[in-house]
């Protein structure tokens, strides 16, 4: 990394602007998505109900980024499949999906592998990120799902759904840098709080920043959520 710092567009570059409170009104998202466009985020993550209305109001100003079988993960393979197809229909062209914890629980790393596996095949050419939901997880499952997420030819591995019991922590990051894929690339979500903690993040490595207030952050405000 240079030792020149980063800027606040260039930190902005990595975000994807997120807004996944189950109360997030239409006004929220267009206000959401005017700041997108206005500060030039990487995307906006939002509900899968609202990529279509998005789409038709904003069309390419925008990356549209939503969430399957999102918060939980426990969703069967064709139900996450069915999410997958309606979001690129409706004009997503990145999906954060959240693998099944219990498969991780019950030792069930090859069904992981196939679940990421046949979204990927969904999604295309389209992103693919796959959340673990790491705080849930001892360091032997997060390797293990580390090998699933590179062997299914996923685009990303994401730490955290942002409500869980816990967000990313740099741990995790280098855990993650030293069993992925030459490939994938990693993106840190939930509790990322301070300017401080974006940098570091991207310094660590991580391509992308999943976090709600990244633009209040950085006008010097700290977030208290996800």
């Amino acid at each position: 990394m240079s030792n020149t710092p980063l800027s606040n567009q260039q930190i902005l570059s990595h975000v994807d602007h997120t807004l996944l409170k189950p109360t997030a009104s239409w006004e929220d998202i267009v206000a959401l998505c005017d700041e997108a466009v206005k500060h030039q985020v990487a995307s906006v993550c939002v509900p899968p109900s609202y990529v279509w209305r998005i789409n038709q109001q904003y069309g390419s100003a925008l990356t549209v980024c939503t969430v399957v079988g999102f918060p939980l993960g426990y969703s069967v393979t064709s139900a996450k499949l069915a999410e997958v197809q309606q979001a690129i229909s409706d004009g997503a062209t990145e999906i954060d999906m959240v693998i099944n914890i219990s498969d991780a629980k019950n030792g069930g790393f090859g069904k992981i592998t196939d679940e990421i596996s046949a979204l990927k095949r969904a999604c295309g050419n389209n992103i693919l990120k796959v959340i673990i939901e790491t705080c849930y997880l001892t360091d032997a499952e997060k390797i293990k799902i580390c090998g699933c997420v590179t062997e299914a030819k996923a685009d990303f591995i994401k730490t955290s759904t942002g409500f869980g019991t816990a967000g990313a922590t740099m741990e995790d990051i280098l855990l993650f840098k030293q069993h992925i894929g030459k490939d994938v690339k990693i993106k840190a979500a939930g509790g990322i709080r301070t300017r401080e903690d974006m940098v570091a993040f991207i310094e660590a490595g991580c391509e992308r920043l999943g976090t709600s207030a990244a633009i209040k952050i950085l006008g010097g405000e700290e977030s208290t959520g996800y």
